[in-house]
Parts: C-alpha cells; sequence; structure tokens
C-alpha cells in the first residue's frame, strides 16, 4: 500500500463532513457576530484571538488545534488499564486513629487499592493501619515532619506482623517540600535523612521519595511554577543519592511525583505528559533512560470551596478524568467536604466511585494515552514542557551557590508564586475565573456541613478565601433592592445584583414591580429605610425615571445609592455602580463598610 493510499484509509469523515479551517472560522466568526464579539467589517480569522486564551503562565490555549507540527513520540504516558485508586488517610495529631483506621478499612473494601497516610511522629500506625494488608495494599507516607521515624514506625509494625510490604509503598521522604511550605527542618539532616531512607528503602524493595509538586500547588503555583518545581526537586534528590553511591537508574527508581489535578481538563492533562517529557530528558541526560515516571495526581485541594461544597463533586470528577487522561498511575480525588474538615463517610464514598465510574463505566482507562494524537493537547503539551524546562533552568541557576542552609534560597521562588496568585485573586475577584457557589451563584441560606477540624486543610491558600472571608461572616443589615419597573424589565438587573451582593455575605430586600418614583419611596419606607440601595432595572427606565428614584430614594433616608450598571445609565450622581468586569472584592468591602 502506497502512502496515498495509507493516508486515504485513516480518514474517517465523509466527504461531505471535511471541511477546511476557512470553513470553520466563517462559522464560528457568525455566532460571534450574533453576540456582538464581532463586527461585520472585522475578518473571519479575528475569531482565532477572541476565543483563544491566555493561562496564568502566558500560554495560549487555542480554541483549536491544527495540524501544523509533528510532535515528538518519547515519553508519551504507557499506562493502559486501571489506574491505582488512592485514598487519603490523615493520622495527624489531632485526628483519632481509630477514626481514621475505620475509614481506611472501608475504603479498601470499597475499591481503593492504595493508601496515601499523612503522618507524623505521634501517629499511631499500628492503629491506623489495623487490619491492612501491608503486602497487598501500597502505603505511601507523607510525614514531612520526622519522615524518618514515621517510615521506622511503619518498618516496626511490618517486622511485629511478620509480614512484607508492597512494591508500590513509598516511605514518603521529600525535604524539599516541607522547607517550602516553611515548615521547621534542618536542611542539612533533612537530606541525610533522604540518603538513609533511601538506602532503607532499596533494602527492602520499595521507593523512598515523593516529589510533592503540590507544596507549590497549594501555595498558588501555576502549572509550569509546579513543573518547574518538581523537575528542579527531583534533580536535587537525584544529586543527593547519586553522591551518596546510588547508580543514576537505583536513584530514580526510588522516586515517585505528585502533582495537582485541577478542574481545568486540558492544562492537567497536558502538565502531566509535559511531566514525562521533561522527567525523561534528565534521566536521559543523568544515563537512566528506561526508567519510568510514576506519578500519583491529586484532585486540588486549592480548587475547594467550603460554601456549596457539592459542586466539589464536579470539580473533583474533572480533575480526575484529566488525570487519567494525562496518564496518571495513581489518582486520589479529595472527598467534596474536605474544605470543610475532616471528611465523612459520604464524602469518602463519592471520592473513591469517582475513580470507578471513570474506569469501569466509562472506560477512560482502557487504552495508553487517549489524548494522543489530539493537536490541541499536544500542542498544549509541547507549550507547557518548554516553559517547565525554563523553570526548572531558573531555579537551578537560583540554588547554584546559593548562600543559605543547604544551598537552596526558595525566596525567588515563593515571590513568583505569590505575583502568581496575586493575578488568579484578580481575576477572581473581578469574576472572570468564577467559582460556582461563592463568586457566582452563592446561596446565603445555606447550611454547611460539619465537619471536625482537618490540620491539612492549614497547608493551603485555596482560591477565592477572601470571598469566603466575607461569607464567614455575613452583613448584619440588608440592601435594599430598588428595582424598576415591571419584573421583565429589572429582572436581569435584579438578579445580577442579587448574586453579586451574597457573594460579599450580603442579602437584598427586594422591592419587586414599581411604576414609578413615589411608589418605589413608599416600598423603601416600608423595608425601614436601609441605608444602602441599588437600582436595578433596564436602561430605558433608567432614562425615563431613574433620576426621579435616585432623588426620591435619598430623601427617604438612602445614604449610599449604588446602580447595577454603568454609572452614566441615568442622569443623576450615584456613589457606586456594579457591571460586568467590577472588581467584585473591592465593591462588596465597599458596600459592607456602608451597611455597618
Amino acid at each position: 500500500m502506497n502512502d496515498a493510499a495509507r493516508d486515504d484509509s485513516l480518514r474517517l469523515a465523509q466527504p461531505a463532513d471535511a471541511h477546511s479551517q476557512a470553513e470553520w472560522e466563517a462559522a464560528t466568526a457568525a455566532v460571534l457576530r450574533k453576540s456582538g464579539r464581532l463586527s461585520a467589517d472585522d475578518a473571519d480569522s479575528l475569531v482565532w484571538d477572541k476565543l483563544t486564551r491566555t493561562s496564568l503562565d502566558g500560554l495560549k490555549i487555542a480554541p483549536l488545534g491544527l495540524p501544523e507540527e509533528s510532535f515528538a513520540d518519547a515519553a508519551r504516558p504507557t499506562r493502559s488499564g486501571a489506574w491505582d485508586i488512592r485514598s487519603l488517610v490523615s493520622g495527624l495529631s489531632g485526628v483519632d486513629a481509630k477514626t481514621a483506621n475505620e475509614a481506611a478499612l472501608v475504603d479498601l473494601d470499597g475499591g481503593v487499592s492504595s493508601l496515601w497516610v499523612a503522618a507524623d511522629e505521634t501517629t499511631d500506625l499500628a492503629v491506623l493501619l489495623d487490619k491492612v494488608l501491608l503486602d497487598l495494599a501500597p502505603v505511601v507516607l507523607d510525614a514531612p515532619i520526622g519522615a524518618v521515624k514515621v517510615a521506622q514506625n511503619l518498618l516496626a509494625l511490618i517486622a511485629e506482623r511478620g509480614a512484607g510490604l508492597h512494591a508500590g509503598t513509598n516511605l514518603g521522604a521529600d525535604p524539599m517540600g516541607a522547607l517550602l511550605r516553611d515548615l521547621p527542618l534542618a536542611p542539612d539532616e533533612a537530606f541525610a535523612e533522604l540518603v538513609d531512607l533511601a538506602r532503607l528503602a532499596q533494602g527492602i524493595g520499595v521507593r523512598a521519595i515523593v516529589v510533592d509538586a503540590t507544596a507549590a500547588h497549594d501555595l498558588g503555583a501555576s502549572d509550569v511554577q509546579e513543573l518547574g518545581w518538581s523537575i528542579a526537586v527531583g534533580v536535587a534528590y537525584l544529586r543527593a543519592l547519586t553522591e551518596a553511591g546510588f547508580s543514576p537508574a537505583v536513584a530514580a527508581s526510588l522516586i515517585e511525583f505528585r502533582y495537582a489535578a485541577t478542574d481545568e481538563q486540558f492544562p492537567t492533562t497536558a502538565k502531566l505528559r509535559a511531566a514525562r517529557q521533561l522527567w525523561a530528558r534528565v534521566l536521559e541526560l543523568s544515563g537512566a533512560e528506561g526508567v519510568e515516571m510514576r506519578i500519583h495526581a491529586v484532585s486540588s485541594r486549592p480548587m475547594l470551596s467550603k460554601y456549596d461544597p457539592y459542586v466539589n463533586m464536579l470539580r473533583g470528577t474533572v480533575a480526575a478524568f484529566a488525570a487519567g487522561v494525562g496518564g496518571a498511575d495513581a489518582v486520589t480525588v479529595l472527598p467534596f467536604d474536605s474544605a470543610n474538615g475532616v471528611p465523612d463517610g459520604f464524602g469518602r464514598r463519592i471520592a473513591r466511585n469517582v475513580s470507578h465510574l471513570l474506569i469501569d463505566e466509562s472506560h477512560v482507562a482502557a487504552v495508553a494515552d487517549p489524548a494522543g494524537g489530539s493537536f490541541a493537547v499536544e500542542q498544549l503539551t509541547a507549550d507547557m514542557a518548554a516553559a517547565g524546562w525554563e523553570a526548572f533552568i531558573q531555579l537551578e541557576e537560583e540554588w547554584t551557590g546559593a548562600n543559605t542552609v543547604g544551598g537552596h534560597d526558595f525566596s525567588p521562588f515563593r515571590d513568583r508564586i505569590a505575583a502568581v496568585s496575586a493575578a488568579r485573586e484578580k481575576a477572581i475577584a473581578r469574576r472572570k475565573r468564577p467559582i460556582t457557589g461563592l463568586t457566582e451563584f452563592p446561596n446565603l441560606a445555606e447550611t454547611l456541613p460539619s465537619r471536625p477540624n482537618d490540620p491539612l486543610n492549614e497547608r493551603v491558600v485555596r482560591y477565592g478565601a477572601s470571598f469566603e472571608a466575607l461569607r464567614d461572616t455575613p452583613a448584619t443589615a440588608k440592601v435594599f433592592l430598588a428595582t424598576l419597573g415591571t419584573v421583565a424589565q429589572h429582572t436581569a438587573r435584579a438578579t445580577f445584583a442579587t448574586n453579586l451582593l451574597a457573594a460579599g455575605g450580603i442579602g437584598v430586600e427586594v422591592a419587586g414591580a414599581t411604576a414609578d418614583a413615589e411608589e418605589l419611596a413608599g416600598k423603601y419606607r416600608a423595608a425601614g429605610t436601609p441605608p444602602v440601595v441599588c437600582l436595578a432595572g433596564s436602561d430605558k427606565t433608567y432614562a425615563e425615571w431613574g433620576a426621579a428614584a435616585i432623588a426620591a430614594l435619598r430623601e427617604a433616608g438612602a445614604t449610599h445609592v449604588i446602580i447595577a450598571g454603568k454609572p452614566d445609565a441615568v442622569d443623576a450622581e450615584v456613589d457606586d455602580a456594579a457591571s460586568m468586569g467590577v472588581d467584585a472584592l473591592a465593591f462588596l468591602t465597599a458596600t459592607r463598610e456602608k451597611l455597618s
């Protein structure tokens, strides 16, 4: 078969369904013109500019992938079949070990295949892992402080039982992650302990190290920063082990990587695929080619919201899907109520069943690298890998010859994370990165799940934390929503204003349908003349009697008048305005001050 015939045989579309790029641009431009995003004079090709979004890392994410480049076949995900379903069990100080054990056993009975155990020197592993078959279920320790002691406790437990550990077990050393989290750790001692744990792990046939990139993610790092951090830390650990006498291949085989999976599907998939390419390049340069990279993906803790937490189920599902498609070897879905405290049994069941649904019912894990060949994903993977390598090199240069204990200065990296976090929070404040249930469609009447305090939440800067702080202390007074005209005339802006105010913990007293300024002022007096009022109506109604309404409301006692829309929509002075793109956080803070 010649090349032309082979190419034709791979075409799945019928001739009538085959379209050119110009045809797609024309059809897309027609839709954008109807919505007003393109004018009649704009070229159809401008749809790329209108629909391409820019990530926090400055990467362009196009609406469609085009076969303009060929992409390397190296370092693609190879896992085919079910991923390791891993549940998080906390045995940290303040968490009852017996309760944690009961949760672990229920998870294992429910199909979980490994345990991720958050522990410290006070954790009673004998109780927490009671009845857990450690030779069948891998255990990955997470003990930023006291890693050696916790590992020794685990080994003492298996010696007492007379059993072994599953080969997928990991002693979980990650001193760099602990230092980035600013935990009290002596770097030189920690690296010496890292080598000791590596020797211990090698002797019993398990892994020793987890490069936990969520240490950066939880502080607000971007995808590229997370990649750069993970590769730089992985290289630091390789150096430490090879200097201690390990071969590069053996050292690499002792390391596992952990990344955050968010509800941004394509960036998450691309990030995990890019991580494999970057680490493969490191191993190639280190003389350790062929050592498979093991990736554990965990749904992002910062993306979870404690308000309307049930939406977190959707976030976790998208994250797990993206991680599975991206080739993660193990996936942890954090329970939807994790932001509220220690999750309950229902939250844990839903979390583990997400993977069951994706694996057993949706067959997402049936083939290796299902996103491979998608031009959009391949391009984003290549872009992330290139940017991630630059971030890695930048860290390498900062750490070379650093005048700090342990030779690693984290200050510049923390500053870059802070800058990204500030950019993200600015977008959230302007609701350009909406958080459903928090900044969009909030429910002031909801009752939050009551959960015991979880120490793991103390490690995290959650997205939209400023809005959560406003909701934590609701405003004691309401805003009078001065609706102008019929329901049909004011409902759009009234809904917008109500949702915006609710995002700041502010309730509203709605006037309802009104015919003129006199009727509106009467309803305002009946509501008790609250100091803050917000006008909501159509542009036509604003022009007809908006100014009269403002005058009547001020005369009746209003001291702070807001208009839903642009301030020049009414021929009268207003004190504030709320429209699309407003800095919602600043607006809500100012409004609450006027209410107090």
